[in-house]
């Protein structure tokens, strides 16, 4: 699940979407091309106007996450739900940029938990040192 930020279209070549994560939590696309299927998930009605986008992660360099998929007009706040990601992803994540990573939630039926809690900037810093002379 993603958090939509900025929107922005490139007139007659692309509306680029950026979300809230991207190839530090979901490396696959930028790694081997995996390509996913998403839904806007507070947008689930069918007759809502459909757009083509891109949706970009958080990281500027070959950070895209599904390239031109049909949505629902997609606004700042709205929540993407990618499907099908594998069960790797948390194994394969990691810290680049610094970047926490997210919360890891089970389901089954009715029922969620969280199983790994979501990393903090402080988690990541934690065996961090300065140098004797920078002390």
């Amino acid at each position: 699940m993603y958090k939509i930020g900025t929107v922005k279209e490139i007139p007659e070549i692309r509306k680029y979407v950026s979300v809230d994560g991207g190839m530090t939590d979901n490396p696959r696309p930028a790694l081997y091309g995996a390509v996913y299927d998403a839904i806007v998930a507070n947008k689930t009605l069918v007759s809502e106007e459909q757009e083509i986008v891109t949706i970009s992660g958080r990281c500027c360099e070959s950070d895209t996450l599904i390239k031109d998929i049909q949505l629902p007009k997609v606004e700042p706040g709205d929540i993407l739900a990618v499907l099908n990601t594998g069960a790797y992803n948390y194994a394969m994540s990691s810290n680049y940029n610094k970047i926490p990573r997210p919360a890891v939630v089970l389901l089954r039926g009715d029922e969620d938990e969280i199983i790994v809690r979501r990393e903090t900037y402080e988690d990541i810093v934690a065996k961090d040192m300065l140098p004797s002379w920078q002390k």
